[in-house]
């Protein structure tokens, strides 16, 4: 299938499954689990296809920052569709929909390839797995850190207001902050551990940004973890401190990405 015909499919069905989330945060329609978990899922379906043509070419790799970034939308939102199942978290649809179709819309404007690879090792590709799968798990936990700010806030001042009449109670919410904080610490462990094994060189020139910032974030999240178990943080100031673990993380993956590939015209 064409890519733009699988581009087009997903931006479509995206933009159905926000366009339903809104109307039902609002109170316009009723929508269960199953409604949602299907659109989410022929979404992911399109959605997945196109990553396979985009990063997987003519028996090469390419993790450029344009086709990560496609690669990554399309795992955070099958991670979120999973957690729908079993946790409170639709509100989430509503920043990571528009996320995906994003990262879509990159990918079909810009027509630059970066330097594919045709081989990976089995270490190098774990690797590769468990660094992108903890970045996604932690763009859910800086969007459940959002949502938890304001629900913080808005009690606050307007225990009535549209938010707060949407959101799960707020122990809820911070346990849900919490679990992805764990799972994604615990990978982004193992991401700098199988770096360390496969990477012949982690300080390198062009991996010694990536490196450091991820492992300032991971103190920032292991501190935010002792943190909550030592001194009970919670509400706004764990909030804080996952997104700050976050924007360091994210500075590690597109902040190298960006300044080596589109500034300086150079493949990682």
């Amino acid at each position: 299938m064409g890519t733009l015909i699988l581009a087009v499919t997903s931006l479509l069905l995206y933009s159905i499954g926000t366009a339903l989330q809104a109307l039902s945060f609002r109170g316009r329609v009723h929508t269960n689990t199953a409604i949602t978990s299907l659109i989410g899922l022929l979404a992911l379906t399109s959605h997945g296809l196109l990553t396979a043509q985009t990063v997987y070419r003519q028996g090469a790799f390419d993790f450029g920052f344009f086709h990560s970034s496609v690669l990554i939308s399309w795992l955070i939102v099958f991670l979120l569709l999973i957690l729908n199942l079993r946790k409170p978290v639709q509100s989430l649809f509503l920043g990571v929909y528009p996320l995906a179709g994003l990262t879509i819309i990159m990918v079909l404007v810009n027509h630059s390839s970066s330097r594919a690879v045709p081989g990976y090792s089995y270490g190098m590709l774990s690797h590769i797995a468990l660094s992108i799968t903890a970045y996604s798990l932690f763009t859910l936990a800086a969007l459940q850190a959002v949502l938890l700010y304001m629900q913080n806030r808005g009690l606050k001042s307007n225990y009535n207001s549209l938010l707060i009449r949407n959101l799960p109670p707020l122990q809820t919410m911070e346990s849900v902050l919490f679990e992805l904080v764990w799972a994604g610490v615990t990978l982004l462990v193992l991401a700098i551990a199988t770096g360390a094994l496969f990477v012949e060189d982690l300080f390198a020139q062009d991996l010694a940004h990536k490196t450091v910032f991820s492992l300032l974030s991971l103190v920032v999240f292991i501190a935010l973890l002792v943190g909550r178990y030592i001194r009970g943080w919670r509400g706004v100031t764990a909030s804080r401190w996952t997104l700050a673990g976050c924007a360091l993380l994210m500075m590690a993956f597109y902040g190298s990405k960006f300044v080596l590939e589109l500034i300086f015209q150079r493949g990682v």
